[in-house]
């Protein structure tokens, strides 16, 4: 029992991949230890991530050596590394490991804890949260970067104004201030002011995207509200001290509101970004699952990401192992051409993408300073070829390139489902094939046999008692190695024939033939047994002509005929029909013998398929007669079909396309 489970347990861990996070941590080295580590005792794969977030352009040239030297020690360590761009690094890491079929994900982390009830929680607890399917182990580690990369972003996207909102702000302000005034030239309470600005505050965080102004809308409301409408007007002064409390009931209001809002406002833009994303992922998996080739799928894959990103992108697929195919270039508007000879430095980049499989190009620490991003399309260690998005200098938005990770993913998911199959086809082909040699040697072995050994045995005899025997003695043995020498010789000329019509060497010379005058030269050919049968040809009312290799089709009668005489009782009928049908001529060759049953119809076209069939190309069963009868059918563009004939025997129908031919007169 012992043994069983722990054969169970590898089986389980057979497919482990493990996810490392990097970061430019001077203790980041412990935590790739570490995930070696796990891999090794878990016998996984070993990928480290990099997020690449626009603060890192901020790093200091120590903190950029740093995450070289552990991206260095990474690979070292047997993992494969690649960077994926984005602003929230929780976010990005957990839906790379989704698409990569990641299974259990390392990350270090600091004794920081969220400080404040508004503030986010730490990177370790949002991965958790965003992966809840997967093992995330946790190693004590450094967090400064992070810190100052939220720090950096809060700044530059939570604080930083912009001209458009500051004027949507005045506007909407300016509006509620008007609004107001009219209210109070028609009489209306005050509370019904202080609605219209509260109102005015809600749309303001509605309608922009920073927080700033939703706070600063508050207060200017505030400050609108005691200007214009409460005595004394036209100045922040005010006679009753109970407004005071109106005042700040009202500010809290308005930040309330505001901030609702914007939860509400940044939940559904959220929900609309998911959304959209998990549409184009499903559009892109439905067509991936339809897809039947490579090209089809790097197709498919181009398509979604120029359809999404509006931008023109290079593709190069796999060559071999140390080689990319020539890039082809698919341009927004869908066309295809192929990439400029003289971008070499694109080829380049592409190349050293491939090699390494890590992403580079502009806003990556890797190789290159270009204006284009590269992205390796790989899964499980196995790069299957390179994409290039042409940028212009500008990088993706966090959630465009979030999707475009995601298409690659399932890009890569799709190549490595075909490659797969492809694998699987060729195993399954080379079993046949060595099935088929196999069931060659035997027969050959077990049937070659006896006719060699009655050649042997009657030459020696004649060799060694000629003198002895009479005349009809001798005439007997030299008919015997006749028979023999010609099933031989019949034998080997099938083989060949069926080679040769498989492998698709055998040249088919066609010209128009009279059908009947085919099959009587034919019939002089057959089992010479056939003088114990009655055969009869019953000849259609009209010229047949047939575009046809007279040669290979008179085989193809023979061995028909061969086979309804040597598979039939002496003195049964074979009956030799034609016949015009729609667009083809129809040859049949019926038999009353005893036919052949439902269970073996199926495979009597079979080489080297004898089994309990008595259907075969000679008395000693090598199965190759009806084999080689088929593939010629094959090759003229016909078919060659076997039925019942009632009330016994066998119909086998040969159909040969025909041609419209004009007969001069």
């Amino acid at each position: 029992m012992d043994n069983e489970s722990a054969m169970m347990n590898k089986e389980k861990r057979k497919g482990e991949h493990i996810l490392v996070c990097l970061s430019s941590s001077p203790s980041n080295v412990k935590v790739i230890k570490e995930a070696m580590n796990l891999a090794k005792a878990f016998h996984a794969s070993l990928t480290a991530i990099h997020v690449r977030s626009s603060n890192d352009d901020n790093l200091s040239s120590e903190d950029r050596a740093r995450l070289e030297r552990n991206m260095h020690f990474a690979v070292l360590c047997g993992a494969s590394v690649t960077t994926v761009i984005g602003d929230d690094i929780p976010q990005q890491v957990a839906e790379y490991a989704h698409v990569s079929n990641t299974t259990k994900i390392v990350v270090g982390r600091s004794g920081s804890r969220k400080k404040h009830f508004w503030s986010r929680a730490p990177l370790t607890e949002r991965l958790i949260l965003l992966a809840p399917d997967l093992d995330v182990y946790i190693i004590p580690d450094s967090v400064a970067d992070f810190r100052r990369q939220n720090k950096g972003r809060f700044i530059q996207e939570q604080i930083g104004p912009t001209l458009k909102e500051s004027l949507i702000t005045l506007l909407i302000l300016s509006l509620a201030t008007l609004t107001g005034l009219s209210f109070t030239l028609l009489g209306f309470s005050k509370e019904n002011i202080i609605t219209v600005f509260i109102l005015g505050v809600i749309v303001i965080s509605v309608m922009t995207i920073s927080p700033l102004y939703s706070a600063l809308g508050s207060l200017a409301s505030v400050l609108l509200f005691n200007w214009f409408f409460i005595e004394p007007r036209f100045s922040f002064h005010t006679y009753e001290t109970e407004y005071a409390v109106t005042f700040l009931i009202m500010l809290i209001t308005s930040l309330i509101a505001g901030t609702l809002a914007n939860r509400m406002k940044n939940g559904a833009r959220q929900s609309a970004r998911e959304a959209f994303r998990a549409k184009v992922l499903f559009d892109s998996n439905q067509l991936f699952q339809k897809a039947e080739s490579t090209s089809e799928i790097i197709r498919i894959t181009a398509n979604q990401i120029t359809t999404l990103l509006d931008k023109d992108i290079v593709i190069f697929t796999r060559h071999d192992e140390k080689q990319l195919e020539k890039g082809i270039r698919f341009e927004s508007t869908h066309s295809i051409s192929e990439i400029d000879k003289s971008d070499s430095d694109e080829e380049k980049i592409a190349t050293w993408v491939f090699l390494n499989q890590r992403a580079a190009g502009l806003n990556m620490v890797s190789y290159g300073t270009s204006k284009n991003q590269y992205h390796p399309i790989m899964l499980n260690s196995h790069c299957y070829g390179v994409i290039s998005i042409h940028l212009g200098g500008v990088p993706l938005e966090t959630f465009e390139n979030s999707v475009f990770i995601s298409i690659l993913g399932e890009c890569a998911l799709a190549l490595e489902n075909l490659r797969n199959a492809e694998e699987k086809e060729q195993a399954a082909l080379l079993a046949r094939n060595e099935q088929l040699r196999a069931n060659l040697l035997r027969s050959i072995s077990h049937d070659i046999r006896t006719p060699l050994t009655s050649i042997s045995g009657n030459a020696s005899n004649l060799l060694s008692h000629y003198q002895y025997l009479d005349d009809e003695t001798r005439r007997q043995i030299f008919t015997d190695i006749h028979e023999d020498s010609n099933w031989l010789i019949e034998l080997v000329e099938n083989l060949l024939s069926i080679s040769r019509i498989e492998n698709g060497q055998m040249e088919i010379h066609r010209s128009l033939d009279v059908l009947d005058d085919v099959i009587e030269e034919a019939l002089k050919h057959v089992d010479k047994n056939i003088v114990d049968h009655n055969v009869r040809v019953n000849d259609s009312d009209e010229i047949l002509l047939v575009n046809m290799d007279s040669r290979l089709i008179m085989q193809v009668i023979i061995n028909l005929v061969n086979n309804a005489i040597k598979n039939t009782q002496s003195g049964s009928d074979i009956i030799i029909e034609t016949e015009k049908g729609v667009g083809c001529v129809n040859l049949r060759v019926c038999d009353n013998g005893p036919g052949i049953p439902d269970k073996v119809k199926s495979r009597v076209f079979d080489m080297f398929y004898t089994a309990e069939n008595k259907v075969v190309d000679g008395r000693r069963g090598l199965g190759l007669g009806l084999a080689l009868c088929k593939s010629i059918a094959d090759a003229h563009g016909g078919t060659l079909t076997l039925e019942d004939n009632k009330p016994s025997g066998c119909i086998f129908t040969l159909s040969l396309p025909t041609e419209e031919v004009k007969l001069d007169e």
